[in-house]
Protein backbone atom coordinates (compact mmCIF):
# COMPACT_ATOMS: atom_id res chain seq x y z
CA UNK A 1 0.00 0.00 0.00
CA UNK A 2 2.80 2.36 0.66
CA UNK A 3 3.90 2.43 -3.09
CA UNK A 4 0.67 2.90 -3.91
CA UNK A 5 0.28 6.17 -1.98
CA UNK A 6 3.74 6.87 -3.47
CA UNK A 7 2.84 6.41 -6.58
CA UNK A 8 0.02 9.20 -6.15
CA UNK A 9 1.59 11.58 -4.49
CA UNK A 10 4.12 11.87 -6.95
CA UNK A 11 1.62 11.87 -9.80
CA UNK A 12 0.10 14.59 -7.85
CA UNK A 13 3.49 16.51 -6.90
CA UNK A 14 4.32 16.11 -11.08
CA UNK A 15 0.49 17.69 -11.82
CA UNK A 16 0.92 20.16 -9.50
CA UNK A 17 4.52 21.13 -10.68
CA UNK A 18 2.68 21.24 -14.50
CA UNK A 19 0.10 23.65 -13.48
CA UNK A 20 2.74 25.99 -12.07
CA UNK A 21 4.29 25.73 -15.60
CA UNK A 22 1.43 26.24 -17.56
CA UNK A 23 0.55 29.75 -15.40
CA UNK A 24 3.85 30.91 -15.59
CA UNK A 25 4.55 30.21 -19.32
CA UNK A 26 1.24 32.31 -20.05
CA UNK A 27 1.73 34.63 -17.54
CA UNK A 28 5.56 35.24 -19.48
CA UNK A 29 4.30 35.29 -22.51
CA UNK A 30 1.28 38.10 -21.86
CA UNK A 31 3.76 40.02 -20.18
CA UNK A 32 5.96 40.46 -23.39
CA UNK A 33 2.72 41.28 -25.49
CA UNK A 34 1.58 44.50 -26.70
CA UNK A 35 -1.60 46.20 -25.27
CA UNK A 36 -2.61 46.71 -28.57
CA UNK A 37 -2.29 42.97 -29.72
CA UNK A 38 -5.14 41.91 -27.24
CA UNK A 39 -7.27 45.26 -28.07
CA UNK A 40 -7.37 44.08 -31.72
CA UNK A 41 -7.61 40.81 -31.69
CA UNK A 42 -11.04 41.55 -29.34
CA UNK A 43 -9.82 40.46 -26.15
CA UNK A 44 -9.71 41.31 -22.56
CA UNK A 45 -7.11 44.03 -21.72
CA UNK A 46 -3.96 42.89 -20.90
CA UNK A 47 -3.77 44.23 -17.76
CA UNK A 48 -6.58 42.20 -16.96
CA UNK A 49 -4.72 38.92 -18.35
CA UNK A 50 -1.57 39.87 -16.10
CA UNK A 51 -4.08 40.25 -12.77
CA UNK A 52 -5.65 36.80 -13.62
CA UNK A 53 -2.81 35.25 -15.07
CA UNK A 54 -0.11 36.61 -11.52
CA UNK A 55 -3.43 35.14 -9.42
CA UNK A 56 -3.04 32.09 -11.20
CA UNK A 57 1.03 31.52 -10.89
CA UNK A 58 1.07 32.45 -7.07
CA UNK A 59 -1.75 29.84 -6.30
CA UNK A 60 -0.48 27.00 -8.58
CA UNK A 61 2.77 28.08 -7.11
CA UNK A 62 1.74 27.54 -3.49
CA UNK A 63 0.23 24.76 -3.99
CA UNK A 64 3.46 23.12 -5.72
CA UNK A 65 5.05 23.97 -3.02
CA UNK A 66 2.55 22.45 -0.65
CA UNK A 67 3.12 19.54 -2.84
CA UNK A 68 6.38 19.27 -2.27
CA UNK A 69 7.37 20.08 1.43
CA UNK A 70 4.48 17.31 1.74
CA UNK A 71 6.06 14.54 -0.67
CA UNK A 72 9.28 15.57 1.51
CA UNK A 73 7.49 14.95 4.61
CA UNK A 74 5.58 12.15 4.38
CA UNK A 75 6.67 9.64 1.34
CA UNK A 76 4.27 7.46 0.70
CA UNK A 77 3.80 6.36 4.04
CA UNK A 78 -0.05 8.21 4.40
CA UNK A 79 -2.28 9.41 0.80
CA UNK A 80 -1.63 12.98 0.81
CA UNK A 81 -5.03 13.32 -1.02
CA UNK A 82 -5.94 15.37 -4.08
CA UNK A 83 -5.75 18.79 -2.29
CA UNK A 84 -5.09 20.66 -5.81
CA UNK A 85 -8.18 22.98 -4.14
CA UNK A 86 -10.84 25.16 -5.61
CA UNK A 87 -7.73 28.05 -6.80
CA UNK A 88 -5.34 25.44 -8.22
CA UNK A 89 -8.42 24.11 -10.92
CA UNK A 90 -9.16 28.04 -11.37
CA UNK A 91 -5.22 28.32 -11.89
CA UNK A 92 -5.33 25.95 -14.27
CA UNK A 93 -8.30 26.65 -16.28
CA UNK A 94 -7.34 30.30 -16.64
CA UNK A 95 -3.76 29.10 -18.15
CA UNK A 96 -5.16 26.85 -20.39
CA UNK A 97 -7.89 29.63 -21.37
CA UNK A 98 -4.79 32.18 -22.41
CA UNK A 99 -2.75 29.50 -23.99
CA UNK A 100 -5.21 28.07 -26.23
CA UNK A 101 -7.42 30.70 -26.81
CA UNK A 102 -5.74 34.52 -26.32
CA UNK A 103 -2.28 33.51 -27.43
CA UNK A 104 -2.73 32.51 -30.96
CA UNK A 105 -5.11 35.00 -31.42
CA UNK A 106 -2.50 37.94 -30.48
CA UNK A 107 0.38 35.77 -31.93
CA UNK A 108 0.83 38.27 -34.94
CA UNK A 109 -0.41 41.25 -33.76
CA UNK A 110 1.84 44.40 -33.09
CA UNK A 111 4.80 42.24 -33.22
CA UNK A 112 8.22 43.88 -33.13
CA UNK A 113 9.77 45.73 -35.86
CA UNK A 114 8.82 46.33 -39.24
CA UNK A 115 9.20 45.60 -42.92
CA UNK A 116 7.87 42.19 -42.48
CA UNK A 117 6.47 40.30 -45.59
CA UNK A 118 4.56 37.58 -45.90
CA UNK A 119 7.65 35.64 -46.68
CA UNK A 120 10.03 37.17 -44.29
CA UNK A 121 11.68 40.56 -44.03
CA UNK A 122 11.63 42.75 -46.89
Amino acid sequence: MEIINLVFNFLFLVLSVIIFGMAAYALAHAVRVSNDAFVSAGKLQKSIWLIILILATLFSAAGAYGYLTSFLAIGGAVFIGIGLGIFSIIAVIAATIYIVDVKPAVKGMGGRGGNQGPYGPW
